[in-house]
């Protein structure tokens, strides 16, 4: 689905993540400490930053920005500061890319059903007319989930989207992305500092270190052979053996 060759890119001149290749064909998740490029490598996927070398979304590079916008959408963490829209005019924004092209540019029948229908998948139906204002924290996480539903993308890529959320709604979220991503061809990948919920999200794991892929491989071998131990500098092994949630 998703094939990175020698890609490399960065801020202001300067690479952050450097020939980077990847295969991905379904659900992984990328971990690694602060700062080794993670978040980078997600931007670059989605064309939010230039980059050297090649990437092919469903088997096609050199995409437009609508080609892309049309396969892949991007969840990140709940965002500071935001306008005080409904919830389903929010979600509405998820249909830009399928509505700007139309001569009338205005939501059709078939636009208001998929933003209904995203609604319905986070349980927030209800909530509709609601000002997102006035949505607490787990709430206003599922309304921009519902919003990257809406834009019926084949990958979503996950950036710390279960930041500050309680530990009922980060499950919810993980747990629904993994069914979703079960319905025809589609993928999630996703950036998780919690290497417990990065495990819950897919089996298969890319570890990153300053900027470049340190080992990409099942979590059990991973695991097994110490990579997370020498990635993060410490026992991390150990601490996942006495966290709570069981890997």
């Amino acid at each position: 689905m998703l094939t990175l060759k020698n890609v490399s890119a960065g801020y202001g001149g300067e690479d952050v993540i450097k020939n980077i290749s990847l295969k991905i064909t379904g659900n992984v998740s990328i971990i690694g400490p602060n700062g080794c490029g993670k978040t980078t490598l997600l931007k670059t996927v989605a064309n939010i930053l230039p980059h050297k070398g090649e990437i092919e979304i469903l088997g096609k590079s050199n995409l437009k920005r609508r080609d892309i916008s049309l396969n892949i959408a991007m969840l990140s963490q709940q965002p500071n500061i935001y306008f005080s829209y409904s919830v389903f005019e929010t979600v509405m924004m998820g249909r830009y890319i399928h509505i700007k092209d139309r001569f009338s540019q205005t939501p059709d029948k078939r636009d208001n059903e998929v933003v209904l229908q995203s609604l319905e998948a986070v349980n927030l139906l209800t909530e509709k007319d609601r000002q997102i204002t006035k949505l607490s924290g787990g709430q206003l996480q599922r309304v921009f989930l519902a919003r990257v539903l809406a834009q019926e993308p084949k990958i979503i890529l996950l950036d710390e989207p279960t930041n500050h959320l309680d530990l009922k709604c980060q499950i919810e979220i993980i747990e629904y992305l993994k069914q979703w991503s079960t319905e025809g061809d589609r993928a999630v990948v996703g950036v998780l500092h919690d290497i417990n919920q990065a495990i819950k999200l897919s089996s298969q794991l890319i570890v990153m270190k300053d900027g470049e892929i340190f080992a990409n491989n099942s979590a059990e071998k991973i695991i097994a052979d110490g990579i997370l131990n020498r990635v993060y500098e410490m026992d991390v092994t150990q601490y996942m053996r006495s966290s709570l949630v069981k890997w």
